[in-house]
């Protein structure tokens, strides 16, 4: 967000908090209404679900229990100029070590005479300007937060290679800058084009292995870089800084692909496993783990194959899971949890894994497969045990509109997120769990809300980067935003080049040993835009933004947007 940008106010364009001038634009724009769907049928609470013609539910996709996967069919990249790319991430180093890293290469186009002169920089979780040099394509250089740390921790690196750093302080601290080890988006920027965002994530379905447990995270070279599937843990221990083409461990064929947590009176739950692979997998041996326990069992008993393009069910008792210390089986809770499964040979793992994000809530979570070539995780609708997932679980909070890259050569163009309501009654964004109230919050542009926030029935909220606070009233003249319609302000940024955004509602908590309470949510929207969407590019700098035209789905995809010119609050 640049906050120097102008905000048309009658016939004067005023700077934010800088200065005023005259400008020509004596009225804002002509508002165009998004358009909408005509098929939204919210339940009582205002939940809608996903609507079976919105879902591919063969058996053909070969993501590894992925939150959402950018089909490659959508991937548009102008190779004329050049395409920066993060090649590896070390995020949480093993053995307690503060290194930190990230491999930046030219993924296409010319190379870069001068970095320094083009504004090569990292932005995002860290901040880092490039120093003079050329960058040529088939190079790889490395950033880092400990320039001798890493020297140390690598002393055998390809002739020629170059290590920059340390990347900028922050501001909060003073001290150099962390990369969250919970996730977040780096951000490769080159004069506004051909960047690149790069997430990661301890979360499910990204590597554990690259969460403190050895490896680094290594882009797999295709696919949207903001996509955990384009992603793979490293071969090697500590990862191959400085050289190209490192090998990823191989995806096991089998997923987590519906999970039913224990209910009171409902009995231990299940566990749905699906293989997409052509030859029969005999999981018995294999671990399985939840984070939130801190335990693991043993698949154990007579039925743990799992058949080619088909689906296996076990029911969560000490029947089909073993703990080893004769424990009653695997009762999963219903406030959400990370389950790890585990290929493992004689008792030892081989690398290869599976994972599902459990939504919090008694309702199972799964994966399904979403028009437009994506694949969505959530709390699903309905539980379909042993067979093909059908519906995820959404609303009656929505993403409406993202202007996620503001056009640079308009200074009244400006960011923003909307949010609409599409139950039959108005949310307050807090809820009081256990008398403890908590605000609902966006995964993605660090928003949590307060006791004061609300969307009415059928009504809409505008969320601006915060740079913006004290200056509502000007943005309410430069869009014509209605009085009714609420404004607030988010502490991150949306990404220029694609990130996943998402809507959650807290449910319930738990007290950890030193006194802090530990959230947890159900997703009420999501989406993982991206700026290579077939059709939507012009989202992307170029003065429109996505705006939503279906609601009986959540937002992944691009199925369910269109390119419009910005309205928020409209």
């Amino acid at each position: 967000m640049n906050t120097k940008k102008w905000l048309a106010v009658g016939s004067c364009v005023t700077a934010l908090g800088l200065f005023s001038a005259c400008s020509d634009d004596s009225s804002p724009a002509a508002p165009i209404t998004p358009e909408s769907s005509s098929a939204i049928t919210p339940t009582s609470s205002g939940d809608v679900t996903t609507s079976s013609s919105d879902i591919s539910t063969g058996s053909s996709s070969s993501a590894t229990n992925p939150v959402l996967s950018s089909s490659g069919t959508e991937d548009v990249v102008d190779s004329s100029y050049t395409n920066m790319g993060v090649s590896e991430i070390m995020y949480n180093a093993p053995g307690g070590s503060a290194l930190e890293w990230v491999e930046v290469y030219i993924k296409k186009g010319p190379d870069i005479t001068d970095m320094e002169l083009s504004n090569l920089r990292l932005d995002g979780a860290v901040s880092f300007n490039f120093p003079s040099g050329s960058l040529k394509k088939g190079e790889y250089v490395v950033v880092t937060n400990d320039v001798a740390l890493f020297k140390q921790t690598y002393p055998n690196l390809p002739a020629g290679c170059r290590v920059f750093g340390p990347w900028d302080k922050d501001s909060k601290t003073n001290a150099v800058a962390k990369l969250v080890n919970e996730g977040d988006v780096v951000e490769v920027k080159l004069r506004g084009e051909g960047d690149v965002s790069a997430a990661f994530s301890s979360l499910p379905p990204w590597p554990s292995l690259a969460n403190g447990n050895g490896r680094t995270l290594v882009y797999r070279g295709t696919g949207n870089e903001a996509d955990p599937n384009s992603w793979g843990a490293s071969a090697v221990e500590k990862g191959n800084p400085c050289a190209g083409g490192d090998q990823v461990l191989d995806a096991t064929t089998v997923r987590l692909n519906e999970i039913k947590p224990y209910s009171l009176g409902e009995g231990a739950g299940w566990v749905e496993l699906y293989n997409y692979g052509t030859a029969p997998v005999d999981i018995k041996g294999w671990e399985l783990e939840s984070k939130l326990k801190g335990k693991k069992w043993t698949v154990v008993g007579s039925n743990t194959v799992v058949p080619a393009n088909g689906y296996l069910l076990l029911d969560a008792t000490s029947a089909a899971f073993d703990d080893g210390a004769g424990g009653d089986g695997l009762y999963l809770s219903d406030n959400g949890d990370e389950i790890y499964l585990y290929e493992a040979v004689g008792g030892v793992r081989t690398g290869k894994e599976t994972s599902l994000l459990i939504a919090a809530g008694k309702q199972s979570s799964g994966i399904v497969d979403v028009a437009g070539g994506t694949v969505a995780q959530g709390a699903m609708a309905t539980e379909t045990p042993g067979a093909a997932n059908s519906a995820l679980k959404a609303g009656p909070i929505f993403i409406n509109e993202i202007h996620y890259h503001e056009n640079e050569n308009d200074p009244n163009d400006l960011e923003f997120l909307e949010l609409v309501n599409k139950g039959t009654e108005s949310v307050t964004l807090v809820e009081s769990i256990n008398n403890t109230p908590q605000g609902w919050k966006v995964e993605g542009i660090n928003m949590e809300f307060s006791s004061t926030d609300v969307i009415a029935a059928g009504g809409l909220m505008v969320l601006f980067n915060d740079s913006l606070k004290g200056k509502e009233a000007l943005l309410r003249a430069r869009y014509t935003i209605d009085e009714s319609v609420p404004i607030r302000f988010y502490a991150g940024k949306l990404s220029n080049r694609g990130e996943t955004v998402a809507v959650k509602k807290p449910y319930s908590y738990v007290t950890k040993a030193d006194n802090t309470k530990q959230w947890y949510y159900e997703i009420s929207d999501a989406t993982l835009y991206s700026d290579r969407w077939a059709g939507l590019t012009e989202t992307d700098g170029k003065g429109k933004s996505l705006n939503r035209k279906d609601f009986t789905t959540t937002g992944y995809g691009s199925a369910v947007w269109s390119a419009l010119a910005p309205t928020p609050g409209k």
